[in-house]
């Protein structure tokens, strides 16, 4: 860490890190912004599979690998091996998490499951993540962020109206499921200080996509109707959307009466506000059909930017459509601090900074992404005080 960084609120916790991809790097880099020790643990040879999961590169580092994996420490570990598993376990012993997601009952064939940790750890916290959990009739399944779109009905709910389903254009669904293991660890963390006692926390793509449906899943089990695509429009508010300017698409979002009016006002179309049909949102999302034309022709005769400027004035929501490049360069995505800059090797990498402002215990990015093994040497003896001749002696076995 810097020493130009405060400590943050997870100063002092130790975390073993035997994950790879997204949803679990995701969780750790997490951890490690908010002040946690993160040891990244990974076979000697290759190490996490986003590594090469390139072009765009940054000399010879991966986009994607470098997304996920920046506030961690690297060490090599052939799990393959006795002295690696040996290891793994004595780090475990001095460490407060352990997150993994291998396969179901993976991490037992290395003599590394929760049971067997436990009586070496009594209070570690143990994050297993899975495509769809420890338990259930698919339990052995593989589980990956396009498949769990495709099942959990997101799909069914993305796209056009008259369209193919579509899946989000980022791995939503590893996303969510970091962030559940993320709240899931701390709450079992705050558990074993107050108790000592660890647990098991199984957290899994499949269940945190379901959750993440939320009202669009409440929808169907209030109703019983089985919720459709939409493409840009929202089933619960009407107008909500997109709508085409004179110049380009910019997006509105009314979200009670009021701003209803203020929008027909602005567009000099005031009777819509009072027509029964309109007047309250759900009149209008009985005669949605009816309303949308009349709005997108009083949107197409000025251009975007004085919609959007106009709307905000009036107090409705609206927002321009930005790609990726318009969004990270937007003078409030800088003004808060979310692209940061880090030197790493002979460049400086840019990447998206951790979206919590502390007041005290400030997130930050504490180290760059590391290389493969880059601190094997050290971890090793910091922890478990090896010489450095006995860690080479694990290298040349292929053990580190």
């Amino acid at each position: 860490m810097s020493p130009a960084l405060a400590a943050g609120a997870l100063a002092g916790v130790r975390v073993l890190d035997f994950t790879r991809v997204l949803a679990g790097p995701f969780c750790t880099m997490l951890l490690g912004d908010l002040g946690a020790d993160v040891i990244k643990i990974e076979h000697p040879v290759g190490g996490d599979e986003t590594r090469q999961w390139g072009p765009p590169w940054l000399g010879d580092q991966s986009a994607y690998y470098l997304a996920v994996n920046r506030s961690k420490r690297s060490l090599t570990l052939n799990l393959k091996t006795p002295a690696g598993r040996d290891i793994a376990r004595r780090l475990a012993a001095h460490s407060h998490i352990l997150v993994e997601n291998f396969k179901v009952g993976g991490m037992a064939e290395f003599g590394l499951s929760y049971d067997d940790l436990r009586p070496l750890n009594p209070a570690l916290v143990y994050a297993s993540i899975t495509g769809f959990g420890q338990t259930g009739p698919y339990r052995d399944r593989p589980g990956y962020d396009f498949i769990i779109q495709a099942m959990s009905g997101l799909m069914s709910i993305t796209g056009p109206a008259d369209g193919e389903p579509h899946k989000v254009g980022v791995a939503v669904s590893d996303v969510f499921t970091g962030l559940f293991t993320l709240a899931g660890i701390l709450a079992a963390l705050r558990h074993a200080e107050r108790t000592g006692q660890g647990q098991h926390l199984d957290v899994a793509l499949l269940d945190s996509q379901i959750a993440a449906l939320v009202n669009i899943a409440s929808n169907y089990l209030v109703s019983g109707q089985t919720p459709a695509r939409l493409g840009n429009q929202h089933p619960n508010l009407v107008p909500y959307q997109v709508f085409r300017a004179a110049d380009g698409d910019f997006a509105v979002g009314v979200g009670n009466d009021r701003q209803f009016a203020a929008l027909c006002a602005l567009i000099g179309r005031p009777e819509l506000a009072a027509d029964e049909r309109f007047a309250t949102n759900p009149a209008r999302v009985a005669h949605r059909a009816e309303l949308i034309p009349a709005l997108q022709a009083a949107f197409a005769a000025r251009p975007a930017g004085e919609w959007v400027e106009g709307l905000l004035a009036a107090g409705v929501p609206a927002g321009p459509i930005h790609d990726v490049a318009a969004a990270l360069n937007d003078p409030h995505v800088l003004a808060r601090s979310l692209v940061q800059e880090i030197p790493l090797d002979n460049a400086v990498l840019r990447l998206v900074g951790a979206p919590f402002h502390f007041s005290v215990t400030p997130s930050a990015v504490r180290r760059p992404p590391p290389r493969l093994g880059e601190h094997t040497d050290a971890i090793l003896s910091e922890m478990l005080g090896m010489q450095a001749k006995a860690v080479a002696e694990l290298r040349q076995q292929g053990v580190v």
